[in-house]
């Protein structure tokens, strides 16, 4: 049986909380009855009594003699009653909304409040953007536009989160956790320079939802080898007006490599074999300004001269004999290789990939050169393992950012405006292999990269281990969305985000009553099950030199003006199913019946 003293101290609690309960009644109740009885009075044409709200609730007729007892009842008994229970209502009804949200506005002690990240707020990146871009250094006004680009509100709070024009970022954001809707269309609506993406859908996505608004400000160029939008063929690129060095070529043939194989396989003999021969007959079409579709031929019948004789009458003599010796090598290596190359090229013997990078009368050109210079957008469309044909468009974004940085050397270190490069999906259609050594000086030249990718093994895959580090390593703004399911990374990203202190509070009970302790203990601020159940609409931000924040992103969608483009993507994407109507026909199923 407990002590005595163990029952005193218990019935003394229950006492005590009933004490709390009751006046949590009565006192709102009493003022509720007084306020109540005051307002009879005024609508009677009485006079008003003095603030006693206790006598108001258990004496009202002392207060207010002269009102009817019917009108007292309703007024300091009924109404009062009814206002307290639909208040307490009320209060029911916002708690159970706030527990079932999940915590999605719920701030977490220890991430970033708006002094921790000054450098990314309104104020701070207006002033940095007066230096980084002359053009506007005497500006009376700047708009928000130009500053940089939106990358969401810190969480709770109205403050804008943006990432500067000398930021690059890598965003880690599984499928329909708002890398589209919330960070690349409203990146590209917002862009007061020229917009480079590449995406592998376009119904429905970054590409309809864009088209209509950037041909307000610039051309739009797209190139869809693979006819995802079924575009138009208005444009073509020559991917070998970047090859007429060996390190021109060598980079070419490192996208097909790339494009091919994994970059774990990338240092085996027949890989690095087969992307030698084609940088050398690279090399050779470019001199002799020949399409690039001629080193189809010249793989297809090894023993054909042109290339050597090409590369000797352009001086290069130890190319020329480093290709003789692998013709002239023993058959079964030589066949092995070349057959390599063929596997790694095969796009271009589709004559309709063909057509986007050889020379096409009455089509204008691609020239980009001239594109880093402009408003333009460039699209850039390829399916997911398109093999030669994401080569093609890997070679081209990298053609593109590789004449930015030509460009801003010649301007004076920086481009003005910035071009935006929106690498969707870039590790499936858009496998640059030295893009994580981009990234170290991409940024400072005016080029902003936002890399995309659904996790960061997917960049392990194409970038190896220590390429995607580097990346993750270089890049100054790191946005990580819902849905990581890697328990490693997960893990990896909580210990970034650190420990903060937490009051733990511990009772015992003896013979002499309850004694209460209060300790302090080390916890997660985001332990890896909860980056993990990170809900829709929310994102961590990394930046450089600043504690992690917490962000609600912002879709296009919920943005003033969307209807406009809802109605222009929904009429791209019917023009797309036009296209595709048009060039295929219905549907029909197995029984050869439109449907």
């Amino acid at each position: 049986m407990p002590p005595a003293s163990n029952n005193n101290t218990d019935g003394s609690d229950i006492a005590f909380r009933l004490l709390m309960g009751v006046l949590a009644v009565v006192v709102p109740l009493s003022h509720l009855a007084w306020l109540s009885g005051n307002i009879t009075a005024y609508l009677t044409g009485g006079a008003r009594a003095p603030y006693q709200p206790t006598a108001a609730l258990l004496h009202p007729d002392q207060l207010w003699p002269h009102i009817g007892k019917t009108s007292l009842l309703i007024g300091t008994r009924l109404v009062p009653i009814a206002a307290l229970l639909a208040l307490g209502a009320v209060a029911g009804l916002l708690w159970a909304r706030r527990k079932s949200s999940g915590g999605r506005k719920k701030k977490i002690t220890g991430m970033a409040r708006p002094k921790d990240i000054e450098p990314l707020m309104a104020k701070a990146i207006t002033d940095k953007v007066r230096s980084l871009r002359p053009s506007l250094k005497n500006a009376k006004h700047i708009d928000a536009r130009d500053t940089g680009i939106l990358l969401g509100n810190l969480q709770g709070t109205k403050h804008e989160v943006r990432m500067g024009y000398e930021d690059v970022a890598v965003a880690i954001m599984a499928p329909r956790s708002g890398k589209t809707t919330s960070l690349a269309i409203p990146s590209i609506l917002n862009a007061p320079g020229p917009v480079l993406l590449t995406s592998n859908k376009a119904a429905g996505d970054a590409y309809t939802a864009t088209l209509d608004a950037r041909a307000k400000v610039g051309r739009t160029w797209s190139m869809d080898p693979q006819q995802i939008a079924h575009a138009a063929h208005e444009m073509w690129w020559n991917p070998l007006a970047d090859a007429m060095t060996l390190e021109g070529a060598g980079r070419l043939a490192g996208h097909f490599l790339a494009a091919s194989v994994d970059a774990s396989q990338q240092g085996d003999f027949w890989s690095k074999a087969g992307s030698n021969i084609l940088s050398q007959l690279f090399l050779a079409a470019a001199l002799d300004e020949r399409p690039i579709t001629d080193v189809m031929q010249w793989l297809a019948f090894p023993a054909d001269r042109a290339p050597l004789d090409i590369l000797r009458d352009h001086g290069f003599t130890a190319v020329a004999s480093q290709l003789k010796g692998t013709v002239e090598g023993p058959p079964e290596t030589r066949d092995g290789i070349y057959e390599t190359a063929r596997q790694y090229a095969a796009a271009l013997l589709n004559a309709e990939i063909a057509a986007w990078v050889t020379p096409q009368k009455k089509v204008p050109e691609f020239r980009p050169s001239e594109f880093v210079t402009s408003t333009d957008t460039l699209y850039l469309l390829s399916k997911d393992g398109g093999g030669g044909a994401s080569a093609l468009i890997a070679a081209c974004a990298d053609s593109v950012m590789r004449a930015a940085t030509a460009q801003a050397e010649r301007a004076g270190g920086r481009l003005d405006p910035p071009m935006l490069a929106i690498l969707d999906e870039a590790a499936n259609v858009c496998k640059v292999g030295d893009l994580p050594d981009l990234y170290s000086h991409l940024g400072s030249r005016g080029i902003i990269p936002i890399t995309i990718l659904q996790s960061y093994r997917q960049g392990q895959k194409v970038w190896g281990d220590a390429g995607m580090d580097a990346m993750w390593s270089a890049s100054t703004v790191k946005v990580i969305g819902s849905g990581i399911d890697d328990p490693d990374f997960a893990d990896k990203l909580s210990r970034l985000i650190g420990d903060h202190d937490v009051e733990t509070t511990s009772t015992s009970t003896s013979e002499s009553g309850k004694s209460t302790s209060v300790s302090m203990r080390q916890e997660r601020i985001l332990p890896a099950d909860a980056i993990r159940a990170l809900p829709k609409g929310t994102a961590l931000c990394f930046a450089t030199g600043m504690r992690a924040a917490m962000l609600d992103l912002r879709p296009w969608y919920l943005e003033p003006g969307a209807d406009e483009l809802a109605a222009a993507s929904a009429h791209a994407s019917k023009a797309i199913t036009a296209r595709a109507v048009a060039k295929h026909g219905p549907h029909q199923d197995d029984f050869g019946l439109a449907s």
